[in-house]
């Protein structure tokens, strides 16, 4: 999917909303466990419900790969029976020697057709690169994450030059370093919500990209101070919510309940765009 396209999916929905589709066999409601695939019948009934307020779903894919062959199956239909006009997101956080990521760059892009794919930039240049290199397909790149042990390495103060005196913390030189590699049009960069004393910074470091935001809903973000601190002209901004909709209701009604959750997260983003 290109830029064009999302922002117009955004404009015309009037929504930033991600859906998190990381879908737990032990939580999924009671009556679903007798299908035989029963977390695509979960999924299907939470697309189906979410459909017109979601911009993009985000398939997280440790959910799946931890079933095994039928997991990876279950991922495909799903991707499959996400409506096309909607962006899709293989939360997959891989990375690795340059050989090693065209690989998985070909899993997501080609074998699962995403449009896009979280990576890991530890490794530097030569493990992200290769998710550039797809037309119309896109990295998510993290950049500032809001889990507890992201202080441990992210906030680190490290020199920007030998002979200056002024420090960046390493979140800003990945940020600064990766946006260099790509353009506003191919990569975007992973922001914590919950980081709401950053967000305004990291928008004024990188005006243009877009910026795949967690951590609303349970972990404690939320929607106005994200999108007043992030948002640019063409919203630039995926607020992602898994638990808060995927979950809201454990019941044979449990598709109803995500609706209202949806349709309630789409309607105070509206405000905003």
């Amino acid at each position: 999917m290109t830029r064009t396209e999302l922002v117009s999916t955004i404009r015309s929905k009037k929504s930033v909303l991600c859906i998190g589709l990381d879908t737990d066999l032990n939580k999924i409601p009671k009556h679903l466990q007798h299908q035989e695939d029963a977390a695509f019948a979960f999924n299907k009934a939470i697309i189906d419900a979410t459909k017109d307020f979601a911009v993009a779903y985000k398939i997280n894919t440790a959910f799946y790969e931890a079933q095994g062959i039928e997991g990876w199956k279950t991922m495909q239909r799903t991707l499959e029976y996400i409506p096309k006009d909607i962006f899709t997101i293989a939360d997959a956080k891989r990375g690795d020697i340059g050989n090693t990521s065209e690989q998985y760059a070909k899993t997501f892009f080609y074998t699962y057709p995403f449009d896009s794919v979280t990576v890991a930039p530890y490794m530097g240049e030569d493990s992200v690169k290769p998710f550039l290199q797809f037309e119309n397909k896109w990295a998510i790149v993290l950049g500032l994450t809001s889990n507890v042990g992201s202080s441990d390495f992210q906030l680190l103060n490290i020199a920007r030059s030998i002979g200056e005196d002024r420090e960046d913390a390493l979140y800003e030189k990945v940020l600064k370093t990766v946006s260099s590699w790509g353009t506003p049009e191919n990569t975007m960069f992973v922001i914590g919500a919950t980081r709401e004393d950053q967000l305004k910074h990291v928008r004024n470091l990188l005006p243009e990209h877009f910026f795949l935001i967690p951590g609303v809903g349970a972990q404690g973000g939320d929607v106005p101070t994200v999108c007043k601190n992030s948002m640019n002209n063409d919203g630039g901004i995926l607020i992602n919510v898994s638990r808060g909709i995927i979950y809201a209701g454990t019941g044979e009604n449990f598709a109803e309940e995500a609706y209202h959750a949806a349709k309630d997260y789409q309607k105070e983003m509206s405000v905003y765009l």
